[in-house]
């Protein structure tokens, strides 16, 4: 069995990486750490970097389309994690998830329709519909035993007139891995108000023993027919720049009007470089992840033992899935201005502010831990100096 050194300091300044080279323009300052955007520090995983190789030795590049190997890496994979059966028909590429909700809402809405998230959630789930005139509509979370849940209550005062949800499953900034029965009951509850379910499932295989992720649509007949599923190996595998996205449509009507919305502008075809990172990803990922996911977890612990011993009022939300931490910073008594500035200017950290998720992210930070652990000692030394000041 190989070993995977995560502790490797790779440099990725000056190869047009959002995360490093962006820092002046999103935040002022290129001289901050990053562990904002979603994506990992570690090397993508050898046998992607065989595959591509492989394929550019080739040396034409032509039209390509996605081939039997790849969709079957695919059907295998997810029955491998997820226990879940699919076909063939029910697969398409799409250029990137955000993408996809966009070509979703574009097809099954129309302006000034209701779109329904779930906040405090990934900001995009916001901004897609609101930059196609729809009105987005909130279902906020509530902390249930120090957990987010969904509140299906407050869900039935609002539904009335929407026509699509928007899932984060497992969720962002959460990190929960959502139970079986809250998806069947949001399942019923969509089905009997007509509410098209967009299950964004991005980060399914960052999902921690012993909780189990569940795909929407496999919840129940109920979400299968009411529903489309987005999924990708780039979060997992830190193939990002890629764009090796896929959705999975069980139902045959959604699925034909969906599909057909993609092969009007060609949206459904892949790059040859995402077919053969995906392909590769699926067939020869399992242990890379498995070792790759035991030490995100001890990032995480690391954090939350850190801030326990040294800053004791921010607290961990500790994930079920994902690289992202969601710190609740409420204790500290601080402004949301005054918390950024205490990360960003006095600590010298560039994390997510947690208000650009909406309702309940305020009195938050988001941080990575998808990098070596060196990277956090050092981040979480500088915040704790930053408070003695």
């Amino acid at each position: 069995m190989k070993h995977y050194d995560f502790d490797e300091i790779i440099e990725r300044r000056g190869t047009n990486c959002v995360k490093y080279d962006e820092l002046k323009d999103y935040f002022g300052n290129d001289n901050l750490v990053p562990l904002w955007v979603a994506d990992m520090d570690f090397r993508t995983p050898d046998f992607i970097v065989d595959a591509l190789k492989k394929r550019c030795e080739h040396e034409v590049f032509g039209y390509t389309f996605g081939s039997n190997d790849y969709y079957n890496s695919i059907i295998n994979w997810v029955k491998y994690k997820h226990d879940w059966e699919i076909r063939r028909e029910w697969l398409s590429y799409i250029p990137g998830i955000v993408k996809g909700i966009g070509f979703a809402v574009q097809c099954f809405t129309q302006p000034g329709d209701k779109v329904i998230i779930q906040p405090p959630v990934y900001h995009p789930f916001r901004l897609v519909p609101q930059h196609l005139h729809r009105e987005v509509v909130y279902n906020p979370l509530k902390m249930v035993d120090g957990v987010y849940r969904m509140d299906f209550e407050q869900l039935e005062t609002i539904i009335d007139g929407c026509k699509m949800l928007i899932l984060c499953n497992p969720h962002n900034p959460g990190g929960v891995v959502w139970e079986k029965s809250e998806l069947q009951q949001l399942a019923e509850i969509c089905a009997k108000h007509h509410v098209l379910v967009v299950s964004d499932e991005i980060h399914c295989e960052m999902t921690y023993p012993p909780f189990t992720h569940h795909p929407f649509a496999s919840v129940s007949d109920t979400a299968a027919v009411g529903s489309i599923t987005f999924m990708a190996p780039s979060k997992t595998f830190n193939i990002a720049g890629i764009v090796t996205s896929y959705a999975i449509i069980p139902d045959e009507a959604l699925r034909n009007q969906f599909y057909s919305f993609l092969e009007a502008g060609e949206f459904n075809a892949g790059t040859i470089f995402a077919y053969a990172a995906t392909e590769a990803a699926y067939t020869y990922g399992a242990e890379w992840l498995q070792q790759m996911r035991t030490y995100v977890v001890d990032n995480v612990r690391f954090v939350d033992n850190y801030l326990k011993d040294n800053i004791p009022q921010i607290k961990v939300y500790l994930p079920q899935a994902s690289f992202l931490v969601w710190l609740d910073c409420s204790d500290m008594k601080l402004s949301q201005t005054e918390l950024v500035d205490l990360f960003q200017n006095k600590a010298g950290l560039a994390l997510n502010d947690g208000s650009i998720f909406g309702p309940g992210g305020e009195g938050h930070m988001r941080l990575n831990v998808g990098c070596p652990r060196s990277v956090l000692v050092s981040a979480l030394s500088s915040l704790k100096k930053a408070l003695c000041k």
